[in-house]
């Protein structure tokens, strides 16, 4: 019974060990957890930052004969004067446009338009929508003073929404400032994140790492790139026009393109505002204007988002909208890596089985 008893003793004490260990490590990572929370979601950005803006980094460093630091420098330079002058731009237009319609809701002086008399021609509907419209400009005062408490929490949250922007600026900034960082180092940190690829998925471990990297690239180029250039378009028409509160327009045109909705849906209203209040001519310049713009990213995101990847692109899709649904923005990379991860592992099963089979 002895060498029972001494095994159970062993037993137990390993037993405790490990849980005192365990517990230990679980204590371990969630204070780091809690003391790196504040910079996870900047870090990540940076990294994304970092992956897509290399190569450019890269480039520069051969061309201008110089050290990857001031190469890093330049073009994180160069990206936050990108990023703030657009955003000041529309965030002014914006806030301009918010405290106009505050000032004239509260204040009840509202100007409203006299309908098209062409809309009557329209087939069907033209009657019908003339009345609506009619009516709507002489009763619009009544109409907002009903619906006044509704109104003024719309504004407020719109207000409020803008507020958050810039505090998304400033992180965005932070990111920037981090993938600065980054890049500056790239090779060390690459050379750390391949070791634990390699680490983790062995011979496949350099493959998947530069996998990875190409699909942020894609994400990145294919959908946030998009974005911008569909809303820069976008954003040019509604100002060269003089719409109404188009920095709104234009913010809400990025938003619906990061999201992969159609840029479209909001010209739409506008399409109709151009032809009832502006001549023919810039009716038909802004609608064409409007309808390229809008339908862009059918054309640019089959070219930009699967170039150089491996992964098929519809897994590159699935996983960027997906993750986008999951955890916002940074969904968008998150998912589309961990979606390319499982395929990959996926591959790596099939190709052992086929070997297997072989042999």
């Amino acid at each position: 019974m002895k060498p029972i008893d001494e095994a159970s003793r062993v037993f137990v004490n390993n037993m405790v060990e490990s849980a005192i260990r365990i517990g230990l490590i679980f204590i371990l990572v969630w204070g780091t957890y809690h003391i790196v929370q504040p910079f996870i979601l900047p870090v990540l950005w940076g990294a994304v930052i970092a992956v897509a803006l290399n190569p450019v980094v890269n480039l520069l460093t051969t061309r201008i004969k110089s050290n990857r630091t001031v190469a890093a420098t330049i073009v994180t330079v160069a990206s936050i004067v990108i990023l703030i002058v657009p955003f000041a731009l529309i965030s002014t237009s914006i806030y301009d446009g918010l405290m106009y319609l505050t000032n004239m809701v509260t204040s009840g002086e509202l100007k409203a338009w006299t309908p098209n008399v062409a809309i009557k021609e329209w087939p069907l509907v033209g009657e019908r929508i003339f009345d609506g419209l009619t009516y709507l400009t002489l009763h619009i005062k009544e109409l907002v003073v009903q619906f006044l408490p509704q109104i003024k929490m719309v504004l407020t949250k719109m207000l409020s929404t803008f507020g958050s922007g810039l505090g998304s600026l400033i992180m965005f900034l932070l990111s920037l400032v981090i993938a600065g960082v980054f890049m500056a180092a790239s090779q060390p940190i690459s050379n750390v994140v391949t070791q634990v690829f390699e680490r983790s998925a062995g011979d496949h471990g350099k493959h998947w790492a530069n996998m990875l990297a190409n699909i942020i690239r894609s994400v990145l180029v294919g959908v946030i790139g998009v974005a911008f250039i569909q809303s820069a378009i976008i954003s040019a028409a509604l100002f060269t026009f003089h719409i109404p509160a188009a920095g709104l327009i234009s913010l809400l045109v990025l938003v619906l393109c990061i999201a992969q909705l159609p840029a479209i849906l909001p010209l739409l209203p506008l399409f109709g505002y151009m032809y009832m209040t502006a001549d023919t001519t810039s009716f038909i310049i802004f609608t064409i204007w409007g309808l390229l713009a809008g339908l862009a990213d059918n054309i640019l995101k089959p070219i930009l988002m699967g170039r150089g990847s491996v992964v098929p692109m519809p897994i590159v899709v699935i996983g960027s909208l997906g993750g986008m649904m999951f955890a916002g923005i940074i969904g968008l990379f998150l998912g589309a890596v961990i979606l390319s991860l499982w395929w990959g592992v996926f591959m790596v099963w099939l190709e052992a089985e086929q070997a297997e089979k072989i042999k």
